[in-house]
This record gives C-alpha cells, sequence and structure tokens, in this order.
C-alpha cells in the first residue's frame, strides 16, 4: 500500500505524521509525504528519511481581504498540480493533518476518489481539517470536542494523537545518565516548546530559592534560544547552584529529557501534551494564551478533568496558586503516582497503530 501524508506550518502538525509512517512503514507500506518547500516539514521529513514533495500553499490575513485572492489562486494552483502528481504515484490513501497545504492535496484526493483521511491534533479544529473533513472518509481526533463540525458522526473516530517512537523507548536510566542527574532526585524539566515562554521562565526564576531550598531537586530549565541569556542573568546560579539547575536554550534530545523528569511545566500545545501523555508524566500546564481559539486552554482542560496535570493561566503566574501547585508536584510522589495513572486514560502509547488501523481501513474499503 501506497499513503501520501500532508500537512504544514508547525511541528505540531508534521510530528504526528512522522509517528504515523513510522507505524505505516513498520507494516511494510510506502510512505511519501506533502508539505510546503518553506516550512518545517522541508527539513523535518527528509530527515526522517521519507520522500518530500513540496506545494505551495498560504492562508490569509482577514485584516488584509486581498490575501485572500492571492490564497486561492496558489492553493487551486497547487491542487492541479497535487491531482497530476497524484495520477503518477497512485496513492491508495492520502492522510491530512492541518495546514493550509492539506488543502490542494485533500481535494486532489477527493477529485480523483482516493480515499482520504483527516487527523486532528488539538481541541478546536482547525480550518484545513473542517474544510476538508466533509470530503474525508475519516475523521481521527486526539479529543472528542474537536468533533463538533463534523456533520456525519459516522466518520469520527478518536484515535489519539501519535507520537514517535523515540519517545516511547527513551528510558529513565537514559535521560539520567546523559543529564547527569542521580537516581533517585527529583526531576523538575521546565519547557516552553520549541521557542521557550518568556513568562514560564520568570515565574520559575523568581521561585529560584524556595525551589533550591529542596536538596533532592534538579531542575532540567530549557528556556528556548532568545530567552537563554536573559534567563541565565536573572537566575545568577552559583556554581553549587548550577549543579542541580542546568540552563539550556534548545534540546535535541528531548525524548530523553522527558524519560528523566518526574514532573513538568509546560505549554499545552498539541505535540507537548502526546509527549507527556505517552509516559505519563504530572505536569503543571500553562496554556499560550494568543493559541488560535484558544485551543491550548481547551486541550489543557481535558488533562485536569481526567486528573493527568494541574493548569494556572499565563496571567496568574505571578500568583500564589502557580507556587503552591509547583512546590505540590515536586514535593507530592503520591499526587504524581495518581497524575501518571491518569494519563495512561489518553492511550496516547497506541495512538499512532489506532491511526494507522484507520488508513488500512479506507484503503481497503476505496
Amino acid at each position: 500500500m501506497k499513503v501520501v501524508l500532508s500537512g504544514g506550518g508547525t511541528a505540531g502538525h508534521i510530528n504526528p505524521a512522522l509517528a504515523l509512517a513510522e507505524e505505516l512503514r513498520a507494516r511494510g507500506h510506502e510512505v511519501c509525504f506533502a508539505g510546503t518547500p518553506t516550512g518545517v516539514e522541508a527539513r523535518l521529513v527528509p530527515q526522517a528519511g521519507i520522500e518530500f514533495v513540496p506545494f505551495e500553499a498560504a492562508g490569509f490575513d482577514r485584516q488584509k481581504p486581498w490575501t485572500l485572492v492571492t490564497s486561492t489562486a496558489k492553493i487551486a494552483a497547487s491542487a492541479r498540480k497535487a491531482k497530476r502528481w497524484m495520477r503518477e504515484v497512485r496513492p491508495d490513501a492520502v492522510v491530512g493533518f492541518g495546514g493550509y497545504v492539506c488543502i490542494p492535496v485533500g481535494l486532489a484526493a477527493a477529485s480523483l476518489d482516493i480515499p482520504l483521511a483527516m487527523h486532528e491534533q488539538n481541541s478546536v479544529m482547525g480550518m484545513a481539517n473542517k474544510f476538508l473533513g466533509k470530503r474525508a472518509k475519516a475523521v481521527a481526533l486526539t479529543y472528542e470536542a474537536a468533533g463538533k463540525d463534523i456533520a456525519d458522526r459516522s466518520k469520527i473516530v478518536l484515535t489519539g494523537n501519535p507520537v514517535r517512537s523515540s519517545v516511547l523507548s527513551a528510558t529513565r536510566e537514559q535521560g539520567r545518565d546523559m543529564l547527569g542527574i542521580p537516581d533517585d532526585a527529583v526531576m523538575l524539566l521546565v519547557f516552553g516548546g520549541s521557542l521557550g515562554a518568556r513568562h514560564i521562565n520568570k515565574a520559575v526564576g523568581a521561585l529560584k530559592e524556595e525551589l533550591l531550598a529542596r536538596e533532592n531537586l534538579y531542575v532540567v530549565h530549557i528556556t528556548g534560544p532568545k530567552e537563554f541569556d536573559a534567563v541565565k542573568e536573572e537566575l545568577a546560579l552559583t556554581p553549587d547552584e548550577a549543579k542541580r539547575w542546568t540552563v539550556m536554550a534548545y534540546q535535541d534530545r528531548m525524548a530523553e529529557t522527558l524519560a528523566a523528569a518526574d514532573c513538568a511545566i509546560s505549554r499545552a500545545g498539541a505535540t507537548s501534551l502526546a509527549e507527556i501523555s505517552a509516559i505519563g508524566l504530572p505536569a503543571l500546564l500553562v496554556p499560550f494564551p494568543f493559541a488560535a481559539e484558544d485551543h491550548q486552554t481547551t486541550n489543557a482542560e481535558a488533562y485536569v478533568a481526567s486528573g493527568a496535570a494541574y493548569m494556572q493561566r499565563d496571567d496568574e503566574l505571578d500568583g500564589s496558586a502557580f507556587a503552591e501547585k509547583l512546590f505540590a508536584l515536586v514535593d507530592d510522589a503520591d499526587l504524581r503516582e495518581r497524575m501518571h495513572d491518569a494519563a495512561a486514560g489518553f492511550k496516547t502509547q497506541d495512538a499512532a497503530a489506532n491511526l494507522a488501523d484507520v488508513v488500512c481501513r479506507i484503503a481497503d474499503a476505496g
């Protein structure tokens, strides 16, 4: 079987696609990827050893109505190009993960009667997935709430959000060895996604003295590249303090870092939450307040409701509630165990296999 995957714009669309690609290839299927030539997918997909085919696509700015004309023209041209390409490669199924590039690729598949599936990573469905959901044979969701705009409920399948095998296979021992953290210590991981998070960095830094007063606590603080110098300066760690508080701009080996951690402070983006839930990492979630339709808050609320995480609004990080939740997380091993167990309910470990089953089913059905 040959499958075309498509997605673009952010790593949140690409990472689950790569996880599905791993699963499909492990089952003996052929995979290629359609994305934009300038998005992160143009780098990440070839790195994973997957054939990458570029298609132009762009959104439009509601403040600049004329961009709708240029966006529509670009998508129409790419749809024609994708249709010609699909006639050559003859895929058995196409799977879209969101981002504007999915629209021409999905339209081309639908026009050629190639089975189409869409996957939504967030709790609020994105524009491309809403548009293509009408034409898709299946709409796979991470959160049930995201399906409210899909009229035909029979299309909906709750699969979870796939994570790459490296996240699932990394061990605590590997992570602790890599970071130089004793096995019996409590490790707090602080990260704000690939770009970092200014407000989280400041709020955690303000609690430095109280955190380091816990002699068995080690902090691994990933600031984001733009924040690194400012955070280093604000923390002003002594050589002794720096033995238990590691500050880094970026971490390429995130799988091992997550595996090493006992608890985390994180944004509530789709990839971060998928990785956290896949390994059952207890977390204090701080949703990015300017995400589209505030979807990070909706994402986080699902984890809080299940007992898998705490949540604190970004504009409330300076208050006592943030500190109380953070200290409970690092001090209470029983709380962390309960959160770990609750995260298993999201079945993220099975998500790639679940989604691969959906793809195989629609391909077999034609």
